[in-house]
This record gives C-alpha cells, sequence and structure tokens, in this order.
C-alpha cells in the first residue's frame, strides 16, 4: 500500500526545496517564517555570516500581551510589523521572503502584509 506523508513532513521537502534556491546576505538578508498551531515566529537571517538579525514572535511577552485580544492572523500581522520595525532599527529595508515551506495564505500571507506595511521590501 501507499503511505502517505504528513503535512510536517511534506513542508519540510518543500522548505529545503526552496532553501536551495533562496538564502540571505548582508545586503539582502533573508526573512523566515515559522508557524505553529499557536504561535508565529519571524527571523532575519544574514546566511553568509549565520546570524539571526532580527526577530519576533507571539511567545515573547511583550508581544503576547499586543495579541491577547487578537485572532492568529491580526497576531501575524502584528509580529509582521514588529519585525520590520526592529529591521529597520538595525537599517535593513530589503529582505528575501521564505516562507518556511508553507502555503502563501493565511498567517502567512498577514505576517508578509504586515512587514510590508512596517517598511520592508520584497
Amino acid at each position: 500500500m501507499f503511505n502517505k506523508r504528513d503535512r510536517n513532513e511534506v513542508r519540510k521537502i518543500r522548505h529545503e526545496r526552496v532553501r536551495k534556491k533562496i538564502s540571505g546576505t548582508p545586503d539582502r538578508p533573508r526573512l523566515c517564517v515559522y508557524r505553529s498551531n499557536r504561535h508565529i515566529e519571524a527571523q532575519i537571517i544574514d546566511d553568509v555570516a549565520g546570524h539571526t538579525l532580527a526577530a519576533a514572535s507571539t511567545v515573547e511577552k511583550d508581544i503576547a500581551a499586543k495579541v491577547a485580544e487578537c485572532d492568529k492572523k491580526g497576531a501575524a500581522k502584528i509580529v509582521g510589523q514588529i519585525v520590520a520595525e526592529r529591521a529597520a532599527a538595525k537599517g535593513i529595508k530589503d529582505v528575501v521572503f521564505d516562507r518556511g515551506g508553507y502555503i502563501y495564505t493565511g498567517r502567512v500571507a498577514e505576517l508578509a502584509a504586515g512587514a510590508r506595511e512596517g517598511g520592508l521590501n520584497f
């Protein structure tokens, strides 16, 4: 019989395939998204140096207080805006968007919209 792979395994394969083509440079770092059932995280990564330049997550206490009354899409948009603010403070304007193998809809799209509103270009 054919054994069906679970969704996360398929997502990881998709993410590896996309990561072969996308990498962050010092001029244009990578905006990476991770999504779980309850939380969403975003990091801006310089893959050449291997450093995280800016990050935001709904796990952080100050952000969790802001998103307590929001739904998950609203929380993702707020995280996108905050990561864009933190990137702007470090002088980062242009990024490469890495959706982490997730489909570009729902919370991932809202995070991207929030980051664009915050001033990131991708």
